[in-house]
């Protein structure tokens, strides 16, 4: 039994077939380069941290803020708003009930 040639068609699929699979390629090739430099710049990063975190241990943290005695001082009631004062601002922003 012989084969016929292929038909333009089947020419063209073999193509697109062949251009896709050099393209699928060079794209994961791009992503393992990119995903390379990623892990390199975290790992940058991460050193920085790590340097900057060793320092800040290092430094001896400064004393607390002493208070002042609030026992002379008595605090302030509240002023809680008088009621015809609120039925006053709903009437003039046009509320009624």
């Amino acid at each position: 039994m012989t084969k016929s040639p292929p038909s333009p068609a089947q020419l063209a699929r073999n193509e697109r077939m062949r251009t896709a699979a050099i393209e699928g390629a060079k794209a994961r090739a791009d992503i393992e380069a990119r995903d390379v430099a990623v892990r390199k710049n975290m790992e940058r990063l991460r050193a920085l941290r790590l340097a900057k975190e060793a320092e800040e241990a290092a430094k001896p943290k400064p004393p607390k803020p002493v208070k002042a005695s609030a026992r002379g001082k008595k605090a302030a009631p509240k002023q809680t708003p008088k009621l015809s004062d609120f039925l006053a601002s709903q009437r003039s922003t046009g509320r009624t009930t």
